[in-house]
């Protein structure tokens, strides 16, 4: 059976290789403003982000705008956002794959710290990093959060198993306090984790169908217009129940779809309709029969 496109959400890992590297510091900064000119750039090919070499450019131009303000949480966020977004829509390669959410996580470290919170309580060490999240994050965090723990369960299903379930406490703690200070953030997103996760999590470590029907809904309840909801469903739920049918017609939804239903999704509901296209194109490999 062929491995699932998107992500295994139980998950965690802290790097690329063995350990991802990295360091809850935050650079500090001479004071002086963010080039405008490059952050209006930046902006321009982001919103091109669906072609790769556009979402390329765009990253190196966030990073310089980082490096004259690194407090900057909306462009960190962006980083790790768009490094992500490189890896689950751009990459075919496992190696670039890994390289692509490895740059996110160091991205997350470097968002995440930005609360001082958070980076004092980590720089102490007595708190493991979800545990000080969930102690200290506010709302203006949650997208540093989710979009870091995006990247590590990516990085962490590629990675295997045992990476996987190393950081499963981490994720949960990471997702857990998206889903309470910002509830319906990227449409519906830590629904949409949790349906990913109650249906990829072995049975060992808490897999549960039928709570992942429920998140899974909710989350289409929430935001319908985000086509990557039922390719998950399809990918992970209807597979894992071996309803080929539902699997089928979740995915034809997402094929037939208007992709430009909202203008702000349109490369992440094009990449959707791929991924759909490339599941239905090898059917015969999840199912039985």
């Amino acid at each position: 059976m062929k491995a699932p496109i998107w992500m295994m959400v139980g998950l965690l890992a802290t790097g690329c290789a063995t350990k991802s590297s990295g360091t809850y510091e935050v650079a500090a900064t001479d004071g002086a403003s963010a080039n405008e000119a490059a952050r209006a750039e930046a902006d321009a090919l982001w919103q091109e982000r669906g072609d790769k070499d556009k979402l390329v450019a765009a990253l190196a131009k966030y990073e310089e705008v980082y490096n004259a303000d690194p407090t900057d949480r909306e462009v960190a966020t962006l980083l790790v956002r768009g490094w992500y977004f490189l890896g689950d829509a751009h990459e075919t390669d496992k190696d670039a794959k890994l390289a692509s959410w490895d740059t996110s996580i160091q991205w997350g470290k470097k968002c995440i710290a930005i609360n001082q919170d958070f980076a004092g309580l980590m720089e102490k060490g007595d708190v493991k990093e979800g545990e000080a999240a969930a102690q200290v994050a506010t709302v203006e965090d949650t997208p540093c959060l989710y979009w870091t723990a995006s990247a590590l369960g990516k990085w962490g299903k590629l990675s295997g198993l045992a990476k996987t379930l190393k950081h499963i406490g981490t994720v949960k703690d990471y997702v857990g306090t998206v889903e309470r200070l910002n509830p319906e953030y990227f449409y519906g997103a830590a629904d949409r984790y949790w349906g990913a996760y109650y249906a990829a999590a072995p049975s060992f470590a808490g897999q549960d169908l039928e709570k992942s029907k429920i998140h899974f809904e909710k989350s289409l309840a929430i935001a319908p217009e985000y086509l990557s909801t039922k390719v998950l469903m399809a990918d992970y739920l209807m597979v894992k129940n071996q309803d080929r049918e539902t699997f089928k017609k979740l995915l034809e939804e997402v094929v037939a779809a208007d992709p430009n239903v909202d203008p702000d999704l349109v490369p992440e509901n094009e990449a959707a309709q791929r991924q759909a296209k490339e599941l239905l194109a090898n059917i015969d490999e999840y199912f039985a029969g």
